[in-house]
């Protein structure tokens, strides 16, 4: 992996009126590794990657792009970077080669480089059969996909993709994470927001969460799930009535906090703090054998390292789901 940074920010600031959407963002970005963003609505991850993108000036604090002030070498950066927004930016009366041949061409290509390079991509991303019809009959999964392939025409060194499978069903997603890949694979650094944490685990190398503004915690996967504990015990009850007991036993004998899961008999907690895996089974053991002494009877048991889900609900100490 190459030591280079692709982003550097220190002290990054954006206020809109009394609101500091951003506030003092501290981000160092390896070039060539898909770097993740998550954070809860209204976090600042979509304003900090205008700035990034040369669309928002900072209001304070200072931002490099492989070494361009993002102010003061703004035709710089922009010549090095691309952004995949949160909705589809082509347009939907004209086909899918009448779109890339159009932005290939106001890109510099000539006619014929830019048609070839408008069928290359079309192929590449499983687009070659609906090249000749209008986008506005394409499928969400396949918007997205022109999107993307709208944003490589001109391959860049760096590409932000802001929540680019919001609403697309699996098969989509998966669809789009191969793309994703693939243009890590081709050297550009990709810097990703996403309201989906099981995005940011399959893809990202390292990742930042932020919320109201700020920097709260960031690390590889990895770390970040060791920072909230060893262990994540999931359980699962026999009888639904007596959950309430097993949460308040759960939260004495692990002392952590208790998640209650959908499911009406299932239970979640996070074990261990900072320590051991043998540490976070040993504490799991203890807390089975309250639940026993008490007469609550455990039908599943399971201990594994916190999800993502778990670190984020954590971290941000909130009942949501990322935005």
């Amino acid at each position: 992996m190459s030591t280079e940074l692709a982003i550097e920010t220190t002290g990054l600031v954006k206020v809109f009126g009394d609101n500091r959407a951003v506030d003092g963002v501290d981000l160092a970005v390896p070039a060539g590794t898909v770097y993740g963003v998550l954070g809860p609505n209204g976090a600042g991850k979509t304003t900090t990657v205008r700035m990034l993108a040369t669309l928002l000036r900072p209001d304070a604090g200072r931002a490099l792009v492989f070494g361009h002030d993002v102010v003061k070498d703004a035709d710089t950066v922009r010549g090095r970077v691309s952004l995949t927004g949160q909705y589809a930016s082509v347009d939907e009366d004209l086909t899918g080669t009448e779109n890339l041949v159009l932005l290939a061409r106001l890109l510099g290509h000539s006619r014929p480089a830019a048609r070839a390079r408008a069928a290359q991509l079309l192929e590449a991303f499983g687009l070659g059969e609906a090249a000749g019809r209008q986008v506005k009959d394409y499928s969400g999964g396949m918007r997205r996909r022109i999107d993307i392939a709208a944003s490589i025409l001109n391959t860049p060194d760096l590409l932000f993709l802001d929540e680019p499978t919001t609403g697309l069903d699996p098969r989509s997603r998966n669809q789009v994470w191969d793309i994703v890949r693939a243009v890590v694979a081709q050297g550009t650094t990709v810097m990703l927001t996403t309201q989906y944490l099981d995005e940011a685990d399959h893809l990202a190398s390292r990742i930042a969460v932020i919320d109201h503004g700020k920097v709260i915690a960031e690390g590889t996967k990895g770390e970040l799930k060791a920072s909230v504990g060893a262990g994540s015990v999931h359980l699962r009850l026999r009888d639904p009535a007596q959950r309430p007991e097993a949460e308040r036993v759960l939260a004495h004998a692990l002392d952590a906090t208790v998640q209650l899961d959908p499911d009406p008999v299932a239970l979640t907690a996070t074990v261990g703090g900072h320590g051991t895996d043998r540490g976070a089974a040993e504490q799991a053991a203890r807390a089975l054998s309250e639940l026993a002494r008490c007469g609550i009877h455990v039908d599943n048991f399971s201990l594994g390292q916190p999800s993502l889900d778990e670190v984020f609900l954590a971290l941000t100490d909130k009942k949501g789901v990322a935005a």
